[in-house]
């Protein structure tokens, strides 16, 4: 609607306009005897703003001049193209030439049909107008608000979009329960599976499935963040989980190594189904006085132990299942006792030793002389290793040479030999093993060294290169005796005699330890070449010339009652 007239438009009539407020598209037809206004002609104006003029090209349109509309069937509007006359008020029209002026008389629009609102528009051109609403393609014209109907509802179809295409089966149709029971009673009997939606589909139902799936997952995450916060408070809050008693009757070998602290031994028994967890015996070991005199090796322990007896039975001796290895051992002692302690029949380890030394880890440098009556020998180094039974003995063995390798490589033997003028490390091991033998404390080992190395000198005055130690021909005889007759000891060729052989034995006749060891590695520089144990056990005394050694071995015969 405009200001000065009708039109299918929106806007409110002007409060001057004479036909204010009557009821029809037309309201000069709904009221007799009223007159027309603007000379009795219907006014249509388009929706869209009009453009007076043509501004492009340089006219303008004539005042009283209509404006024909041109209508965009892609947008349903028209748009002002070409001009025609209309009459306001019964008076004349101007007409004006191409340039504007006037150049005529007045003339008057002839309309057919006052009541048709799209009679009044003339062909312009000599008629050549297209009629845009007599064609079958064309859109309807637009009908008077007297004679406009509701627009129809769509029509209904009985396809159902689905949860996939917008609408969630949990959410779509479907009321409660009681707003069922409403149904019914006022369907006048029709039943529950009567009720039909739209298009004739069963309307949907809630989905008390998914409302159950919903509830469950809920649930389940309750439960799991319950569960975790109790495990979390037990872990940093409550007791450490632990069994009680003394254990069940099965038992079960744990091996400790050199080293280990309380949680890598607490590891090591929760694994084997000792303890029931690493905090319990931790705890239990640091609240037992002596619970850090736990030392390394085999432990043959209950299964399902509380921490405290597990802790307690480690530090009982007859729980202990290993082997120990005493500085300057020999090695057969060592495999009889790996042989008692695996519950092995005799002289199994010895075997073993025979055939497998090779794959035990010996140094390159070890084993390089063929008369060498045991390759292993000076290679099981002292101290205490698991042996249990059910183990192998090469295990044992293994364990043992490995830990002697280590020791060696890193005292650096092999730049250390040639700095005491022996050819090789293997040589090294061989004195160290001399000097544990026949030394009995830390002075004495140095001092003994320095006897060894004096004596294979071959310029030496006073042995000329021979070492002359019993010590090798106890090792060749398998025996520790003291008392042995000068024509025994001089005429046995064995190797490993040193009254008659000059020169260091092939090798090692023990395992040296670490004193022993350091000893060989510094020895003194008194000029020592005797030495006797004038007591016969412990107390062992040195000499410079023969002399003096003649005088000590009349001490010891003193001392032996001779």
């Amino acid at each position: 609607m405009t200001e000065y007239g009708r039109g299918p438009g929106s806007e409110p009539w002007h409060p001057e306009d004479p036909l204010f407020g009557d009821g029809g598209w037309e309201g000069q037809q709904a009221h007799a005897g009223r007159q027309a206004a603007y000379g009795g002609q219907p006014q249509h104006y388009p929706e869209q703003p009009q453009h007076y003029g043509d501004w492009g090209n340089g006219q303008q349109a004539g005042y009283g001049q209509a404006q024909q509309y041109q209508q965009y069937p892609e947008h349903g509007q028209q748009y002002p193209q070409q001009y025609e006359q209309q009459q306001y008020g019964g008076q004349g029209q101007q007409s004006y030439d191409n340039n504007g002026w006037a150049n005529g008389t007045h003339a008057h629009a002839q309309y057919s049909d006052p009541s048709d609102p799209y009679g009044q528009q003339a062909a312009a051109y000599g008629g050549e107008q297209q009629d845009y609403y007599g064609t079958p393609d064309a859109y309807p014209p637009p009908a008077p608000p007297s004679r406009r109907q509701a627009e129809p509802e769509p029509p209904q179809t009985d396809w159902d979009p689905g949860p996939d295409q917008g609408e969630h089966a949990f959410f779509a149709g479907g009321g409660d329960d009681d707003e069922d029971d409403l149904d019914d009673e006022s369907g006048g009997g029709r039943g529950r599976g009567d009720r039909r939606g739209r298009g004739g589909k069963p309307k949907k139902r809630r989905s008390g499935m998914a409302c159950l799936v919903v509830v469950l997952i809920f649930s389940g995450g309750v439960a799991g963040v319950g569960y975790f916060g109790y495990q979390f408070y037990q872990d940093r809050f409550g007791d450490a989980p632990d069994f009680a008693g003394d254990g069940t009757s099965e038992t079960v070998t744990v091996e400790i190594p050199k080293g280990a602290f309380g949680s890598e031994i607490g590891q090591r028994l929760k694994a084997a189904g000792v303890v029931k967890s690493v905090d319990a015996f931790v705890s239990a070991q640091q609240q037992n006085p002596d619970g850090d005199k736990i030392q390394a090796g085999a432990y043959l322990l209950k299964k399902q132990m509380s921490a405290a007896s597990a802790v307690e039975m480690m530090l009982d001796p007859k729980s202990q299942n290993n082997v120990l290895v005493r500085p300057g051992e020999r090695n057969a002692i060592v495999y009889k006792a790996i042989d008692e302690q695996l519950e092995l029949s005799s002289g199994t380890t010895k075997k073993v030793a025979e055939k497998k030394y090779k794959s035990l880890g010996l140094p390159s440098w070890a084993n390089d002389n063929s008369e060498i009556k045991d390759p292993l020998e000076g290679f099981l180094y002292p101290g205490t290793y698991p042996a249990a039974k059910g183990m192998k003995p090469e295990v044992v063995l293994k364990e043992m040479v490995t830990q002697a390798a280590d020791k060696y490589e890193a005292l650096g033997l092999e730049s250390k030999a040639k700095a005491l003028n022996l050819d090789n490390p293997l040589q090294v091991i061989t004195v160290a093993s001399l000097v544990q033998a026949e030394g009995k404390t830390d002075d004495d080992y140095r001092k003994m060294a320095e006897v060894v190395y004096n004596r294979l000198d071959l310029a030496n005055p006073e042995t000329y290169g021979a070492l002359q130690f019993d010590s090798t021909f106890n090792y060749l005889k398998g025996q520790s005796n003291i008392d042995i007759s000068e024509s025994e000891i001089k005429s046995n060729p064995d190797p490993y005699n040193t009254y008659y052989h000059k020169g260091l034995p092939p090798g090692p006749i023990g395992n040296p330890g670490d004193g022993a060891l350091k000893g060989t590695l510094n020895p003194t520089d008194q000029g020592w070449y005797y030495f006797v144990a004038t007591d016969g056990v412990n107390k062992t005394e040195f000499a410079k010339t023969h002399d003096e050694f003649l005088r000590l071995k009349d001490k010891f015969n003193e001392s032996r009652g001779n």
